[in-house]
């Protein structure tokens, strides 16, 4: 019985280690993310500068994470080249250390209860009764997390400690060392938090549950699975994403493996030539110098590694399904491919707006289409979306180089219009994303009756607009999007005269009246937004811009 308590005490310390982690997480890249981009960026330029530089941003924001995926997202967005954005991650996974520093020193050779506790008990009741949008609030959340990791801390030593008091284990010592690499390699992937799975080790090694090779192994499974993040967070990616993921991947990877074959020599070297006879302040130099070889081996093969990785994954290989097939020069069959591309890109925008609303989506385009889309989040199709439209701008300006027709060229026009406007009625309907969620959920009859309504009237707009999906001959398309555009505009002005009802103002607050209002014009705003895509992509030229001239517009 004690020593089931003992586990979930392990269980539980883990659990409060990784909230305050993602506390502290949260507070740092609020408080200083464009900052620490610019500052990486800057060092970027330089591989010795980027390590330097990674090393000690994450050496303050406490996690490699954080700066992984700046990284990511800078590589993602052209910012940094491959291997400068390797010697980012090489620098990131050296500064992660320092955290597993402070917890070896403090965590355990001192009593910080005494400090932690008041700091936690201070720093949590002030946040529960000031506002989240106070200037202060970061710095009492930053505070509280640091106090609640080491409080976290405790639990999982005094657990581990009760647990070796109830346990035998004289066995676990003759386990290979291979099973402990494995334990570290689980853990961590599982977790998604090397910092957590350093804690237990320390525990379990100050506990004298495990000894020194066996905890060894153990880091240095960690260090492999907390690469399961960045994978993680490229899946859906671009390619350049994913090829930095496989790059931290196989540094670790290969350094790990070549340091497990000299955990013992290691061990000897660190205790016997260094001269660090405390086992947690060893074990935390070891996972120090892992990162340190890391740097030694890959620095100076770093520009063949990135060509090795350029070669890796298809670029576009997600992100269309005609365009990327074509080449330019080929300009009427590019042409072909464009208008298609164009066609499975409204789709999604509409597949998405009516995600958002809950409403069921008719299949106008084959399945195939929403490969990679259906099952992601909203922000994920978002991201998919904008990613799509970005490739098919590019697309366009190469294509209009290229193109000396005239009616190639107006039709190519007409297209990249109907993407954009897309995108806005994608946009709108994204940024009330928030506003949808509160409406739908609120016990206040008038605020979830006008949710039902705009959902509603969603569902009538796309059910006006499938059949101009559908539909292969165009004629007659002119009198159809005439009579949706004239039906959203009417549709507008007769909602803004239900909200400036006295009845509904009775109802709800005024604040909670302007956010209807901001919420209507948005949703009429996203509905003619694709009412302008679809006209440039069903109607010619002249009869588009006949269209332009119809009276009416959302004001």
């Amino acid at each position: 019985m004690t020593t089931s308590i003992d586990f979930w005490k392990i269980l539980a310390g883990v659990a409060f280690f990784l909230l305050a982690m993602n506390f502290m997480e949260e507070v740092l890249r609020q408080l200083a993310g464009r900052r620490f981009k610019l500052f990486l960026k800057r060092q970027a330029g330089n591989k010795l500068k980027a390590v330097s530089g990674a090393t000690i941003v994450t050496g303050i924001l406490q996690s490699s994470s954080i700066v992984n995926l700046l990284v990511l997202s800078m590589v993602g967005a052209g910012v940094l080249g491959m291997e400068n954005a390797l010697a980012l991650v090489l620098g990131s996974n050296l500064g992660s250390t320092l955290s597993n520093w402070l917890i070896a020193i403090f965590g355990f050779n001192y009593s910080i209860d005494s400090l932690a506790l008041p700091v936690t008990g201070v720093c949590g009741i002030i946040m529960a009764f000031i506002n989240p949008e106070r200037k202060l609030y970061p710095y009492l959340k930053f505070f509280f997390s640091l106090a609640f990791l080491f409080i976290a801390l405790g639990f999982i030593r005094s657990g581990m400690e009760g647990f070796v008091r109830q346990t035998d284990l004289g066995s676990f010592n003759h386990y290979p060392l291979g099973v402990f690499l494995l334990i570290g390699m689980v853990i961590t992937g599982i977790i998604q938090s090397s910092s957590a799975t350093m804690a237990l080790t320390l525990s379990a090694l100050f506990a004298h549950a495990i000894n020194m090779p066996a905890a060894m192994a153990i880091v240095l499974g960690a260090e492999i699975g907390t690469t399961f993040k960045l994978f993680l967070a490229s899946a859906n990616g671009q390619a350049i994403k994913k090829r930095l993921a496989l790059g931290n991947l196989l540094i670790n990877v290969i350094t790990i493996f070549f340091l497990f074959a000299f955990i013992r020599p290691l061990n000897q070297f660190i205790t016997s030539s260094v001269g660090i006879l405390n086992p947690l302040i060893a074990l935390v130099f070891f996972q120090t110098l892992v990162n340190i070889c890391s740097l030694i081996i890959f620095l100076p093969l770093l520009p063949k590694l990135s060509r090795f990785l350029l070669k890796r994954y298809k670029d576009h290989e997600e992100e269309s399904l005609f365009i990327s097939k074509v080449p330019v020069a080929d300009t009427e069959i590019a042409l072909e491919a464009f208008e298609k591309e164009t066609s499975h890109f409204i789709n999604l925008v509409t597949h998405y707006n009516l995600d958002l609303f809950e409403l069921p989506v008719k299949k106008t385009f084959d399945d195939r289409f929403r490969k990679h889309f259906d099952q992601g989040s909203p922000e994920e199709k978002y991201s998919y979306i904008k990613q799509l439209h970005g490739e098919m701008h590019n697309y366009y300006l190469l294509l209009q180089n290229q193109s000396t027709d005239k009616a190639q060229t107006e039709r190519l026009d007409q297209l990249i219009s109907t993407i954009r406007n897309g995108m806005y009625a994608a946009k709108n309907i994204r940024d009330i994303r928030h506003d949808i969620d509160q409406l739908k959920n609120s016990s206040n009859d008038s605020k979830y009756g006008y949710y039902q309504q705009a959902r509603e009237r969603m569902e009538k707009f796309y059910e006006q607009i499938f059949p101009l999906l559908e539909m292969t001959e165009k004629n007659g398309h002119f009198k159809r999007l005439a009579d949706i555009h004239q039906s959203v505009n009417a549709g507008y002005l007769e909602s803004l005269k239900m909200l400036y009802k006295q009845g509904m103002a009775d109802q709800v607050s005024e604040v909670e009246i302007t956010t209807f209002i901001n919420f209507n014009r948005q949703l009429y705003t996203s509905f003619k937004s694709m009412v302008f895509a679809l006209k440039e992509y069903c109607l010619s030229a002249e009869e588009a811009a006949y269209f332009d001239n119809l009276p009416g517009f959302i004001r």
